[in-house]
């Protein structure tokens, strides 16, 4: 036995899962003899790399956790007074193991298919209800993407509901937390709404105000009372947006009792790790009647085919107001894991545990201000929920030493330190921090009676704001208070969803890749997971080593010169590239440069995102196979020369193929003074072979939930950096709170300087085990697999667009408009997968009445050929329903998703059999998953949309 042999396991042959012979057969099927041969035939040969990628020898997974863990080491985790949005919590460990860390909970699709999602949707529905009986309001969404967008969010509610159309200036609380204050910046410019930021109190509210925004309990931490204000805003037309923290709103009275118009703000305190910046859900609440201008996603009660209770998401939002070059609102993802967390966390305390968690920090505050003050220092807040300050004058400097030396950060601005207290607060806490303020004026500890003072505690909220009306009275926030029973209770809403863990997910432009288990264990890590975002930078080298690696990294694979992490969703890197294009003209002397040109076949978010920068949208044509036309291009180029900003472009295109004329696409834009914004939705098929910089590109955004396997989480977390040029990293995005300014740097476009900075751990450990060549497989493998499925489904169903020699690049779209002639409907095909086992490709995107497959590279051949053969199986019905052998409306496709009760029934009456409902092939008998309802009636749902928990005797029935 030699044991002197290296052993390494190469992570690559783990994550791309067709081996040898599978590859050998795939190829023959696609009619190439070897994986170089299909890419010269799929990527044009002018836009191929040169060299490989210069990235570290990949790590095995062992290697990886054993290195990381010594970076890890670089972060110091001191003890969090800080505050300003962002606060240590306790997550309880049935909801860390059984959601967080669950593949089950975080490799869930957006619930587009409502029928295999009602776990997901009822627990987005437990948070909606959560929200809505903490705020006070009639209506919320499903989670925003953090506190300071959501702020910006309501903004733009605001200015899109005023009724004077020449109002355009907007009140700002000046004590709103710096970071909320800065996006509030960047959202305003391009629409020309200016900002007054000042007092509340003194403010004289105009005609020309459309809206007005403060934050509850304020950013100094005082708890004022907002119903006088409240009033003399709606006294001149003017709607207000309270910013409320969630923990406080079990004590405080409601914002929706006093007055507010909209109320949004953090869960993250709610069980969700602080994790340097993210990711949390940001919530956003309003009245009944703004429900259809409201952003977000909004999760309803509807009923299916059988009349029984059903979930979806309502009022058609999916990617909600998506509205092209009409949108003011751009919300492609939420945070759906961080909100699933944040409800199971109420629900889990219930009512009285969050009064008791809220009652113990606001009284720990009040037992650190009397400490504090016992020894002579003055306390600046009257009334106060978790936020206590102190003028330290000359003892600044020495408090704060004090406080390092104790390993423990206090927010400092000036001479005045504040403190704010938490769940995982203690007393020895409050001892410690009193031992070392009484140490700095010489004297001790003992001089204070902490027992007596604990004894004598009062409120100082006011008696006006105390809350006085209930909250989660709904039985699903009072049952799962034991262990045994919330663990319970989170299975049996996993059970109903379909996720990675069941079957591949070939949604086309969605990407629904591994999430390796080596790439997310250390997201829970303490030394990543309890560091907030404004922790001093002398105590986050581990952080900053990370986020410098993956900038040298993905500026390597993109061939930019640098990134920013800031953006937390990919639709919000768009925005944000886009502003950047913006400050680089008005840099240049050329700020009227403002026309965007936008391919007719671009995804809904270009033409938003380029609203939103407040630019003017110009389609440019495709032509009939479905390529950008350059001619019609070069006109329209011409034709606004003088005020073009930029071309959006996706590549390879959003019809799944590498367009050849892309290199002279961009050289045209780039004559006329324009910029070219790469949309890097598909770099999972760019990746090694090619790059946005390679074609010509000057920015692009990615999607690290996409190309670099961060998990969609059931709909977010998502995180959408961007890479830029040389010429335009001095306008990357920079920070109110923390300083990472570049020459002329737009404003924070999200509340935390690195975006979710805690996940791009897993990015980071991806391309860290992968290395060069297993990346660069990755893409290669991501094509075979997209060809592999090609080759077997374009005998039955047409391929609407392919290259020059006939092949799709990492996605293609099948056509399914011919089948309506005989009356089934693309969205009959996706229903009756689910009876197949499979969640259905991307539906009528980016053509109505199609289906685009993606299948990823991690995909084995044998789930290949199952998803083909299940769409292969189903043509076949429909190949029967066309030669009237199956009725045109009573058949499987029809009829679908059929449930085990259905099934099941006595007087089973349908003109095919059971078997061919429920287990259509011989492998689905194997492992059946079986949808928790029929299909669901979108348009009951809309009629009837209700926002909150149904009664428990809904629950029974159904």
């Amino acid at each position: 036995m030699d044991l002197n042999i290296d052993f390494k396991e190469k992570f690559e042959s783990r994550h791309i899962s067709p081996d040898g012979l599978e590859t050998s057969e795939m190829l023959a099927t696609t009619g190439v003899s070897s994986l170089e041969e299909l890419i010269d035939q799929t990527i044009p040969t002018q836009i191929r790399l040169k060299r490989p990628l210069n990235l570290p020898a990949p790590k095995s997974e062992f290697e990886y956790l054993t290195n990381l863990k010594q970076l890890a080491s670089k972060n110091k985790v001191f003890k969090s007074f800080i505050g300003q949005g962002y606060y240590d919590t306790i997550t309880p460990s049935v909801i860390l193991r059984n959601i967080f860390e669950n593949p089950g909970w975080y490799t869930q699709y957006t619930p587009y298919q409502a029928e295999i999602s009602q776990g997901r949707l009822q627990a987005l529905l437990n948070f909606q209800t959560m929200v809505l009986d903490l705020t006070g309001m009639e209506i919320a969404n499903a989670s925003l993407l953090d506190e300071a967008t959501a702020a910006a969010e309501a903004m733009f509610m605001q200015f899109s509901l005023r009724k004077n159309k020449d109002a355009n200036t907007f009140f700002v609380s000046e004590q709103l937390f710096p970071q909320t204050i800065d996006v509030l910046r960047t959202r305003s410019a391009p629409f020309g709404i200016e900002l007054i930021i000042g007092n509340h109190e003194t403010i004289e509210l105009t005609d020309s105000m459309f809206g007005a925004i403060v934050q509850y309990p304020a950013g100094n931490g005082v708890v004022y009372n907002y119903s006088d204000f409240a009033a003399r805003a709606h006294e001149k037309g003017i709607k207000l947006t309270v910013v409320a923290d969630i923990l406080s709103l079990c004590l405080l009275s409601p914002p929706g009792e006093w007055g507010a118009d909209i109320v949004v703000g953090s869960t993250q305190r709610f069980g969700v790790p602080m994790g340097f910046g993210g990711p949390h859900a940001a919530f956003f609440a309003t009245k009944e009647e703004y429900k259809r201008s409201m952003p977000g996603r909004i999760i309803g009660v509807t009923i299916d085919t059988a009349g029984n209770y059903a979930l979806r998401m309502a009022l058609q939002t999916r990617e909600q107001h998506i509205r092209r070059d009409k949108a003011t609102s751009n919300i492609c993802t939420a945070q759906a894991l961080l909100a699933i967390m944040a409800g199971m966390y109420a629900a889990y305390h219930g009512p009285e545990g969050l009064k008791a968690i809220a009652k113990r920090t606001h009284g720990l505050a009040i037992l650190l201000s009397d400490a504090l003050q016992s020894l002579g220092y003055l306390q600046l807040n009257d009334s106060y929920f978790d936020t206590v300050r102190f003028d330290l004058g000359a003892l600044a400097g020495p408090i704060h030493a004090e406080a390092l030396n104790n390993e423990m950060n206090l927010f400092y601005q000036g001479s005045i330190a504040s403190v704010t207290v938490d769940e995982t607060t203690s007393i020895e806490d409050i001892k410690t921090i009193v031992r070392f303020f009484a140490k700095v004026k010489g004297k001790s500890i003992h001089e204070v009676d902490i027992d007596s003072l604990k004894n004598t505690l009062h409120t100082t909220i006011p008696a006006a704001l105390e809350r006085q009306s209930a909250f989660l009275s709904h039985p699903v926030f009072n049952l799962h208070h034991s262990e045994h029973e919330m663990l319970r209770y989170i299975k049996s809403l996993e059970a109903k969803d379909l996720s990675l863990c069941h079957s591949m997910i070939p949604l086309g432009s969605c990407t629904m890749k591994l999430n390796a288990t080596t790439e997310m264990i250390p997201v829970t890590w303490p030394e990543f997971s309890k560091i907030h975002p404004f922790a001093p930078t002398d105590q986050v080298g581990g952080y900053m080593q990370l986020i410098d690696e993956l900038n040298n990294w993905l500026s390597e694979i993109t061939g930019f010169a640098a990134m920013s992490f800031q953006p937390n969703a990919g639709a919000q890197g768009e925005y944000t590239g886009l502003m950047v294009i913006r400050a680089y003209h008005a840099g240049r002397g050329e700020p009227h440069r403002n026309v965007a040109l936008i391919p007719s076949s671009a995804h809904g978010t270009n033409p938003a995102s380029a609203a939103m920068a407040g630019m003017k949208i110009v389609v440019v044509k495709c032509d009939v196979n479905g390529n950008i036309d350059v001619n019609d291009l070069k006109l329209r180029a011409e034709e606004h020369k003088d005020t073009l900003s930029c071309l959006m472009v996706t590549y390879p295109s959003t019809h799944g193929v590498f367009e050849e004329s892309i290199m002279e696409i961009c050289e045209i834009i780039h004559q006329n003074g324009g910029q070219v914004y790469m949309d890097g939705a598909n770099m999972n098929a760019q990746v090694g072979l090619t790059s946005p910089a390679t074609i010509g590109a000057d920015v692009c955004h990615l999607n690290l939930h996409k190309t670099f396997c961060i998990p969609h989480g059931g709909g977010g977390p998502g995180v959408g950096p961007i890479g830029v040029a040389k010429h335009l990293v001095p306008y990357l995005p920079a920070h109110a709170v923390v300083d990472i300014h570049k020459e002329k740097s737009i404003s924070a476009v999200s509340a935390a300087p690195w975006g979710s900075a805690s996940i791009l751990l897993i990015s980071h450990a991806y391309i860290a085990m992968m290395g060069a060549e297993g990346l660069t497989n990755a893409t290669r493998y991501a094509i075979l697999n997209a060809n592999y499925i090609k080759s077997r489904l374009e005998k039955h169903y047409p391929v609407l667009y392919s290259g020059s020699q006939g092949r799709c690049a990492h996605e293609m779209i099948l056509d399914c408009r011919a089948f309506k002639n005989f009356g089934i409907e693309v969205t009959d095909i996706a229903k009756r997968l689910m009876d197949y086992g499979f969640h259905a490709p991307t539906v009528s995107f980016p053509v109505a009445g199609t289906l685009m497959v993606e299948p990823t590279e991690s995909e084995p051949k044998h789930e290949l050929d199952r998803f083909c053969d299940a769409l292969i199986s189903i043509r076949e019905e429909i190949n029967e329903v066309e030669n009237g052998s199956a009725d045109r409306l009573n058949n499987p496709l029809k009829q679908a998703p059929h449930t085990a009760a259905v099934v099941t029934i006595d007087d089973w009456d349908r003109p095919y059999s059971r078997q061919q409902a429920a287990f259509p092939l011989p492998y689905v008998s194997e492992h059946k998953f079986w949808p928790a309802v029929g299909r669901v009636n979108d348009t009951h749902g809309d009629r009837t949309l209700i926002c909150s928990c149904p009664p428990i005797e809904e629950y029974a029935e159904a």
